[in-house]
């Protein structure tokens, strides 16, 4: 019989610790995505690995809420003062449905589109924001969904190329 040793015994349990904190997103599970409950407000197609409605993986805003949540505070064109956005990174949102390109084309309500590179998501902070200064966003408000970057984190944000990156009223991505 085999028997654990107070150092094993430690040993296996910071394993198993370890194993259960090294999780993937709360939206991940086994069994992938969970479908909305909600009206849809994010469809997300392309390349990606992690599909809820036959290839595309679709987000009501609970969902959206599910992924961790992170805020900040900065001045843009469009607000005559600061305003905090509270939102999931984008790089969680990409990570959620397991996108595998380069390249995100997203589009708003009035089907303007821009090309947003994945490496933004993981090295700006951009984050798709559903809250401003704590409030939901009507669409009048630029609203629901908001892709935004701190821009007073980095001088090199506040250009015209990350201005127009920050795609507001978003309702699809396509991972190129």
């Amino acid at each position: 019989m085999f028997r654990l040793t107070s150092c094993s015994r430690r040993l296996a349990l910071g394993l198993g610790l370890a194993a259960a904190l090294t999780t993937l997103s709360p939206l991940a599970s086994a069994d992938g995505l969970p479908e909305p409950k909600g009206r849809v407000i994010l469809t997300i197609s392309g390349h990606i690995g992690q599909p809820n409605k036959g290839k595309d993986a679709v987000f009501d805003m609970a969902m959206l809420e599910a992924l961790p949540q992170h805020s900040f505070t900065t001045r843009t064109p469009w607000y005559d003062r600061p305003v905090k956005f509270t939102g999931p990174l984008l790089s969680d949102l990409l990570d959620a449905v397991k996108a595998q390109g380069g390249t995100v084309s997203a589009t708003a309500i009035n089907d303007y589109t821009i090309r947003i590179p994945v490496a933004d998501a993981k090295e700006q902070g951009a984050i798709v924001a559903r809250l401003l200064d704590d409030q939901p966003m009507a669409v009048r408000d630029k609203g629901p969904l908001f892709v935004v970057y701190p821009f007073d984190n980095k001088a090199e944000l506040r250009t015209s190329t990350y201005y127009e990156r920050s795609i507001w009223q978003l309702k699809r991505m396509s991972i190129e």
